[in-house]
């Protein structure tokens, strides 16, 4: 069976950074494209960053049960389609799965094994000059993040691990140690 990683943390914390280098480093893993009703953004690709799809066809899934989680974030549908596992299984590789809060809760509850792993910024300044740092946030939405990120960061005792993202080349280092240690655990509680 393959081991299944939630890396979660609020917008700004450097999540998307972090896990395309865990990607980059341990070639046994298969990163879970989510589904969203959200629009793409910058070079963002359908298939490769997410599946974009209409709120009518993610709610049309949610009732067909397709989805392990899912979560409405920002007034968008997210979510981690069941064939995802399968896929990995098949590869025969981990599953890394970049989900909110809220995902990881219903995963944690249907797949207790899986291994969670929160993402933290060193500092609320910190978090809130990455997301200013963006070209294309508005001050609106970046209100709204920070409250969001106050709200998650409140969950982060529901993990198995929580990384302070200070340095991305020692904060990539130690998720691959994390994956590498997991891996070699003989029993899984």
């Amino acid at each position: 069976m393959s081991s299944i990683f939630i890396i979660s943390a609020p917008s700004g914390s450097g999540k998307s950074t972090l896990v395309s280098g865990l990607m980059t480093h341990e070639p046994r893993l298969r990163f879970s494209i989510s589904y969203t009703t959200r629009s793409p953004r910058g070079a963002e690709k359908h298939g490769k960053d997410y599946y974009f799809v209409s709120r009518d066809e993610f709610e049309e899934m949610i009732a067909r049960d397709e989805f392990l989680e899912y979560a409405c974030v920002f007034d968008n549908y997210y979510g981690t389609h069941r064939g995802e596992i399968a896929k990995a299984m098949q590869e025969g590789k981990d599953l890394v799965l970049d989900i909110d809060v809220q995902g990881a809760r219903q995963l944690q509850e249907k797949i207790p094994h899986a291994v969670s792993i929160f993402i933290l910024a060193p500092s609320r300044e910190e978090l809130e000059l990455r997301l200013r740092a963006r070209s294309d946030t508005k001050e609106d939405v970046i209100q709204r993040r920070l409250q969001g990120a106050a709200e998650e960061i409140r969950n982060y005792d529901q993990y198995d691990y929580v990384l302070v993202n200070r340095d991305v080349v020692e904060s990539i280092d130690t998720l691959c140690s994390i994956i590498k240690a997991e891996r070699a655990r003989r029993v899984r509680v």
